[in-house]
């Protein structure tokens, strides 16, 4: 996506209330012209009704959508310069996939060989070149996920919409998928904007991503921000796996700062929180940026790269439960303050899923870099 991009869509104050519920509350954001943005939330939190009123199925209780500078008051989904991908791809069972990906430009008027030829190239855009006379019962379900992504893409739309896209494919398919929707998003330029639930989408996809809680936007970031640096507790627990510990801010000065959580110990950071001393706070810390270790093998560990005052970042207990998922061996521990922590180690060969065990006492350390204070 260029540095320069403009505004494709433009939500301003956007409400649409179902009764007494505000099922979006106030929101408004851009969406920049030739980005993957994301809506991300869990159910009911409003963004599939944001992108039906994109779409024009749903009306705004109050405030405006524009869509490439147009205000889309009273423009029906049909006039609408977008196309929608919807959760069950809605193709026509009798229909071949070439009719299916042409049926739109054969209800616009369009004569049959300028039909034919943007069928082609829009079956060629994903990868389903020759494959124009089968029925979509003769298809895999990410083939036919295709053929719903062709019809739309045949229509030329300023915006392609998604909702959920691969929710109904299984988990080996989805990851696949995720790499040929961005691979295609970026082939034909177009802004995509889609609808799920599922973190992992969201972040591999996406330029931008909007997270969505009980119908405001939560935070407005790219992927990697979202991660790693979340603005409040809702994104931070939503977004990944996380340890999330009440404290108290005991040190605030430019470049550090320092919290107390009781029964995890103090915790120092390599640069400022805006809080007044004394402030209850929260830390969260990623599982995998916590490094495990044996009792008497830290201080050694450490000396390589502790960047934080002698007592703070580190912490003891016992292994409590353990998850082997292949790529990473997920420990449950209970701190000796009481708390309980998560810790991942990275299987980086066949034998590092032995190194720890049930019931073992371990001690754990983390950089300064690591935790991030939370203020809500």
């Amino acid at each position: 996506m260029p540095d320069t991009a403009q505004p494709i869509i433009q939500i301003r104050n956007v409400t649409k209330r179902f009764g007494k519920v505000a099922a979006v509350d106030n929101v408004s954001l851009d969406i920049l012209a030739g980005e993957f943005f994301c809506l991300l939330g869990p159910s009911g939190c409003g963004k599939t009704t944001l992108l039906r009123m994109i779409a024009g199925f749903e009306l705004p209780t109050e405030g405006q959508i524009l869509i490439d500078g147009q205000d889309m008051a009273g423009i029906p989904p049909n006039r609408r310069p977008v196309n929608m991908v919807f959760q069950s791809y809605a193709v026509f069972p009798h229909m071949s996939v070439a009719d299916n990906v042409g049926y739109g430009l054969k209800i616009a008027g369009v004569g049959r060989a300028e039909r034919d030829e943007r069928v082609r190239e829009a079956l060629s855009l994903v990868s389903l070149g020759g494959f124009e006379d089968r029925k979509p019962d003769q298809m895999s379900g990410g083939q036919r996920q295709r053929v719903a992504l062709a019809r739309s893409l045949v229509m030329r739309p300023k915006v392609l919409l998604l909702d959920e896209p691969l929710s109904a494919l299984d988990a080996k398919l989805r990851a696949q998928m995720q790499f040929e929707l961005s691979e295609l998003q970026d082939k034909v330029g177009i802004t995509f904007v889609t609808v799920t639930h599922d973190q992992d989408e969201a972040l591999s996809m996406a330029s931008r991503v909007a997270v969505m809680n009980k119908g405001e936007v939560a935070q407005l970031a790219p992927p990697s921000d979202l991660y790693e640096f979340p603005s409040n507790r809702f994104v931070a627990d939503f977004v990944g796996s996380v340890n999330i510990f009440e404290g108290k801010l005991i040190l605030d000065e430019p470049g550090r700062a320092a919290v107390d959580c009781p029964g995890m110990g103090k915790i120092f950071l390599n640069h400022g929180v805006t809080g007044p001393h004394g402030a209850d706070v929260w830390v969260a810390l990623r599982p995998e940026k916590i490094y495990l270790h044996v009792p008497g093998e830290g201080k050694a560990i450490r000396a390589a790269g502790q960047d934080a005052p002698e007592g703070y970042n580190l912490a003891r207990g016992q292994i409590k439960g353990m998850s082997y998922l292949g790529d990473i061996t997920l420990y449950e521990i209970k701190l000796d303050g009481g708390a309980m922590i998560r810790v991942s180690r990275p299987n980086l060969s066949r034998r590092d899923q032995e190194h720890f065990t049930w019931d073992d006492r371990v001690s754990m350390h983390w950089r300064a870099d690591s935790p991030v204070v939370l203020l809500n």
